[in-house]
Parts: C-alpha cells; sequence; structure tokens
C-alpha cells in the first residue's frame, strides 16, 4: 500500500499508508532497520454497537495532508454507518525518538454510546522474524516489545486516564494472524507475554454523550534498552503530550521560516508544496549527514531492493537543496559524511547503506574478463561541484581548508587520471540511470564541472600548480565532449560511447540527461545553437503526449513501463522539472517565466495531498508510480522554486526573492 504521510526528526522516520496506519518505522538510521517493514502494520479500530471497524476497511473516508507550515500529519477518517468521526494530528517529537498521536473521536449519533479505540502492532525488530518479546509491565502500566537493543514502548491515554485493555500474541506462525483478531468482540484477553513473532494491541474505553468528542493521547517510544525507554515515557507523562505536540509545531515553523522569501507571483500550492519539499528532504537526512534516497520500503527497487541508500548523486541535489534554503548545517554534514565514505583512490560507490557501509548494487567488479570499477563516475562529480556550490553560498572556508586534501584534492586527483587516453573523456562507467556501461554525455559533463569547481578550489587555497591541472584537464574532458559525443548530423548529444575492441561505437538514443549535462554544467551556454537544437528535438521526442504531461527519461525507457501503449516512457518529476530550469536559463522577461510557473503547478497538481512526490507518474492518469516519496524529486522542485526566485532578482523584477544568496 502506497505512503500518504512521512514524519521524522533524524533518528525515526514514520511512513503513515493511506489508512492512517503506521507501516514503517526506521531506528535509530533513517533508511536502515525498518521495525514494522513488508506487510507488517499498525492498525487503528474503532469498536461501537457491537461492530469493529479498523481503520483499513473501505467505509472509512479518509483524507490525509499536513498542517500549514510544520511537520505535523492531518488526518480526518468518517465512518458514516457507524457515525464515527477521527481527527488525527500526528507527529515525531523532535526533541526525543516519539511518535505521537492525537485522536479526537467524536460520536457523532444523537445517542450516548460506548465507544472503544485499538492501537495494534506486529513489529519486525531488527528486520528479523524471531525471538521477539512483547509484554505488559504493571508497574508502569504500559506495553513493551524488545529484541537485544531494541525497545519500543507502546502507551496511550483518554481524556487523562490510561488504556484499560491490552493483550499480546503472536502473528504469522502457530496458524495465528494476530492478536488484533482478539478486538473482534471488544474485549481483549489481557495475555501478558508472548515471545517469538510477537505482537500487541491496546484499548481505550469511553462512554460518549450524543456528538460528544473526546481526545486520546497514543505514543510509542523507541530506544536501545528498556531502561531508557521507561526514562522516556516517564519524561512524557511529565511534560504532557499536548505540550510536546505544540512544542514539535513550534520548532518546524520556525524551521521552516528562517529565511523570508517573497514567492514573488507562485501561487499558494507551489509556495505550501515548496515547504513540504523540505521538510521531506530535511527528514530523510540522517545524525550523521547520510541522505537517503527515500524512505518508502513498500516499492522494491527492480524486485530486489528498496531506495533506502544515501546514492552520493541523490544526496548531492538533496543537500545543495537544503543549502540554496537556508539549511547549511545539514549540507554540511552530508559533505563531512563524504568525506569519511569516499574510497582511497578518490571516488564514490554505487550507494551506501545509512551507517556509512557499503550498499548494495548489481554492478560488477569484472567486465569481459578483466577487472572494472563498479562505479558512476557522475556520483564523484556530482559531490564535488556541489561542494563548491555550497562554499559559494556559505563562504564556510574553514571547512573547505579542513576536506582539501582528504576529500576535494582526492576526487579531483581521481577524475583528472581516470580518463581515457584517446579521447581525454572519462573512462567507461554506468551511467546516470545505472543501467548502461559507457561513455555517458551526462557523466563526461559533470566530470568537466566538477574540475571546474576543483580549479576555483585550488585557486581559492592559492594551489597555483593544482588549478592549472584542475583547469586544463577540465577543457580537455570538454573538449572530447565537443568532438566526439556532438553529431552535427543529427543534432544532438549521443546518450553514450563505447569501445567495442577498439571500434567506437555510439548508442543514439535520445535521452534527456545528455543535454541537462550540457547546459547544466556550464559545457556550453542554454543560448549555443547546439543546445538549442538539442533541447528541440528532445522536447519532440521525449514529451508525453498522453493525458498526463511532462517528460520521460529517455526513448523507449522500460522501468514501470505500461504494457500496450505506445509512448516514450513514463514522465518523471525530476526530468520535467529539468525542462522548466531550461527556460529558467533563458528567461529575459517575466513573460518567459510562464513555462516555468506552468510546471511548477503540474508537479502540484501530480503531488499527494500530503506534498509527497514519487518518482514517476502513470502517462495516462496520471497516479504515482514507483517509489514515494523520492528525495530527489523534492529536492529538483525546491531548485527550480529558488531559480525561479533567482531570475526575478537578476530580471530586477522582484528586490531579494531570495534571502540566501
Amino acid at each position: 500500500m502506497s505512503r500518504a504521510l512521512t514524519l521524522g526528526n533524524g533518528s525515526v522516520l514514520v511512513n503513515f499508508d493511506d489508512r492512517a496506519q503506521v507501516r514503517d518505522f526506521y531506528f535509530p538510521y533513517i533508511g536502515l532497520e525498518n521495525h514494522i517493514g513488508n506487510e507488517r502494520v499498525h492498525r487503528i479500530g474503532i469498536w461501537t454497537d457491537g461492530e469493529l471497524a479498523w481503520t483499513e476497511a473501505a467505509e472509512w473516508q479518509i483524507s490525509i495532508t499536513t498542517d500549514e507550515d510544520s511537520l505535523i500529519g492531518v488526518t480526518k477518517a468518517f465512518h458514516p454507518r457507524l457515525a464515527v468521526e477521527l481527527e488525527f494530528q500526528d507527529a515525531v517529537y523532535n526533541e526525543k525518538n516519539i511518535l505521537i498521536r492525537q485522536v479526537r473521536v467524536c460520536n457523532l449519533a444523537e445517542r450516548e454510546r460506548t465507544i472503544k479505540i485499538f492501537f495494534a502492532h506486529q513489529f519486525e525488530m531488527y528486520q528479523a522474524q524471531m525471538a521477539h518479546t512483547a509484554f505488559y509491565d504493571p508497574e508502569h502500566k504500559v506495553l513493551v516489545h524488545y529484541r537485544n537493543r531494541r525497545v519500543f514502548l507502546a502507551n496511550a491515554q483518554i481524556e487523562g486516564k490510561n488504556f484499560d485493555e491490552y493483550t499480546t500474541g503472536v502473528f504469522g506462525s502457530e496458524g495465528k494472524e494476530g492478536s488484533h483478531l482478539d478486538a473482534a468482540d471488544g474485549r481483549l484477553s489481557q495475555n501478558p507475554i508472548e515471545h517469538g513473532r510477537a505482537d500487541s494491541i491496546l484499548g481505550l474505553t469511553e462512554v460518549y454523550g450524543p456528538k460528544q468528542t473526546k481526545t486520546v493521547f497514543y505514543w510509542l517510544i523507541a530506544a536501545k534498552s528498556i531502561k531508557e525507554a521507561l526514562a522516556l515515557n516517564s519524561d512524557t507523562l511529565a511534560r504532557g503530550l499536548a505540550h510536546m505536540l505544540e512544542t514539535t509545531r513550534n520548532y518546524w515553523r520556525a524551521w521552516i521560516h528562517r529565511q523570508n522569501f517573497t514567492f514573488y507571483g507562485l501561487s499558494p500550492e507551489v509556495i505550501r508544496l515548496f515547504k513540504r519539499s523540505l521538510f521531506l528532504i530535511r527528514i530523510h537526512a540522517n545524525h550523521n549527514g547520510g541522505i537517503i534516497a527515500s524512505c518508502d520500503y513498500h516499492s522494491l527497487q527492480q524486485g530486489k531492493d528498496t531506495y533506502n541508500y544515501i546514492w552520493p548523486r541523490d544526496a548531492s541535489y538533496a543537500a545543495l537543496a537544503l543549502a540554496r534554503a537556508g539549511d547549511y548545517n545539514v549540507a554540511k554534514k552530508f559533505f563531512a559524511f563524504g568525506s569519511q565514505i569516499i574510497a582511497e583512490a578518490g571516488y564514490f560507490m554505487h550507494k551506501y547503506s545509512p551507517d556509512g557501509s557499503l550498499g548494495s548494487s548489481w554492478h560488477p567488479w569484472i567486465r569481459n574478463k578483466r577487472p572494472e570499477l563498479p562505479i558512476q563516475e557522475d556520483e564523484t562529480a556530482l559531490v564535488l561541484s556541489s561542494l563548491w556550490e555550497y562554499y559559494e553560498i556559505t563562504k564556510d572556508l574553514e571547512f573547505v581548508e579542513d576536506v582539501y586534501n582528504s576529500f576535494i584534492k582526492r576526487m579531483a586527483d581521481f577524475l583528472v587520471t581516470y580518463r581515457d587516453p584517446r579521447t581525454n573523456l572519462p573512462k567507461a562507467t554506468y551511467d546516470l540511470w545505472e543501467e548502461k556501461y559507457g561513455i555517458s554525455t551526462f557523466t563526461a559533463a559533470s566530470v568537466y564541472g566538477a574540475l571546474i569547481a576543483a580549479s576555483k578550489f585550488a585557486k581559492l587555497l592559492g594551489k597555483i600548480k593544482s588549478e592549472d591541472i584542475y583547469n586544463q584537464a577540465a577543457l580537455e574532458v570538454r573538449e572530447g565532449i565537443l568532438h566526439y559525443l556532438w553529431s552535427e548530423r543529427d543534432g544532438y548529444f549521443y546518450k553514450l560511447m563505447y569501445f567495442e575492441t577498439e571500434q567506437m561505437t555510439f548508442d543514439t538514443t535520445i535521452d534527456i540527461s545528455s543535454i541537462y549535462g550540457i547546459y547544466h554544467f556550464k559545457v556550453l551556454p542554454v543560448s549555443d545553437s547546439r543546445v538549442e537544437r538539442a533541447l528541440k528535438l528532445t522536447s519532440e521526442k521525449l514529451t508525453n503526449r498522453l493525458a498526463a504531461g511532462g517528460f520521460a527519461r529517455y526513448e523507449g525507457d522500460g522501468y514501470c513501463r505500461l504494457p500496450g501503449l505506445r509512448y516514450s516512457g513514463n514522465p518523471w518529476f525530476v526530468t520535467t522539472l529539468w525542462f522548466a530550469q531550461h527556460y529558467l536559463s533563458l528567461a529575459k522577461t517575466e513573460k518567459d517565466l510562464i513555462p516555468v510557473k506552468e510546471t511548477l503547478d503540474w508537479v502540484v497538481k501530480h503531488a499527494k495531498l500530503s506534498g509527497l512526490l514519487s518518482e514517476q507518474l502513470q502517462p495516462e492518469s496520471g497516479e504515482q508510480i514507483s517509489v514515494s516519496p523520492l528525495v530527489w524529486s523534492h529536492s529538483e522542485f525546491v531548485l527550480t522554486v529558488i531559480g525561479y526566485l533567482d531570475k526575478l532578482e537578476e530580471l530586477g523584477i522582484c528586490q531579494a526573492c531570495n534571502p540566501v544568496y
């Protein structure tokens, strides 16, 4: 089931589905150790008039959005036949690892009646199915789940009174589906302990008058010991759940309003998604600096894995988006994280786990019986060029000087030496989309941009010899791109080239990343006739002419492709925003910015109500498909909005539209 709401604080990240159920719970790293995951779920149900209705039932009418200007989930659930309405406010406490759910339960009937609310838990701690224990602690009146150094404590109150029913059980083994079935008759059996594949459920009972509403607070604590969890529970009771919810709201409002963007000419919906995107990027960032691509555990990449990894490419865009929006601290942490995980030789591997260890990969270490580096060189290049942009914004010279030799120079030297002697272009690696092996235009352009950034770093620190080396290598790469990868006859840049023995072969697929790389990394100015020709052809080939609109990645893209339709490929948020960024570069009047604003409105139209952006869309209906949320999609949206504000300043239309840079 798709994810509809994401909340977090840098150590805990929680995903909710569109039925207000908790589906993912990451702790203590964002993206590592999902303690629910797979088909597990934390249910919520209402029992009244002899009937139990879990919110997963189709009769519930549910809408999920977020609080204005804060990272608080707002959900409304209405069951017309049972005449019950639930209003949720959900948050992950910004100071401690606690999920807080405030639920206002409203009896819509004209008569008095008893209503019970149930919260059921299914854990898979350490992403393992065995050796769990769930028990009721009578001293502290809480439910506790634990396995080794992972502990989850559940508690709830209604109008200040503790939950009055509970039970523990097993699920998915011994022929048992789960202890949530015990709630069917409205009474729980009070089983005090269970182990194995243990689950639990708690209930709160109240008599409601006609049209009466009562408030329930539920909280779930994540800790590394039972002692720590109990201490956090005591602290929670002392502080008060309403206070903690409000301070979390105030924290995120202060965070999002640190910079006074004017948003001249943008719709309220675009502004709201801009802020929501910043929230989404921020909570995908671990305290150690790693920024994962997505917290979605449901969408398995290629059917074998998740997106719960740090791709240096995606993380670079995310860090840059945060820095350009004024959050320098998280961006700096990412670059510091990168300096710790980079290979001694100066390159990044395919992807990394949130704890900094090497992530899974499908790129081999040997090709045609010869060893090869299983890398995407653009990932190294993007980190370096993004770090220069971070410096231009922050002027953080001390940090640059601190990491120059161990990080900046190491990357730059690798990019200089890891080149094909026949063309002066980067050696063959995997392309941006992680699919094809060769010398791609995008990778070559990113290396050019990174080497220019390296020469600027060297000049900044007075390292004249290195400046000359990096600048000369950049010019050689640029010359190679224009000589080997540009087709004057066809009017576009090749997707990639490779050598079969000594024979040079070209992949002539129209790929948006090729021309994007050329103008984004300033290999050629956007006004150059070659860029104009290539953009025109790329637009013609990759425009999605079905109802959803947008732009595909490349001709014949088969990833998540629908059978029976003739089209280039599914539209992506990222690629569609790249076209908008092209219009930004060309704009000379406010009228020229209309296509940019139209693209931003298009993104808003296809976002979920809670603001989540997926990787791609169904080409006809516009329904979100593949992973959601995707941090890269949100990052490009933020960068496009900020680019729009920068252009307004450049054109003299708006003074100080962007207060950051």
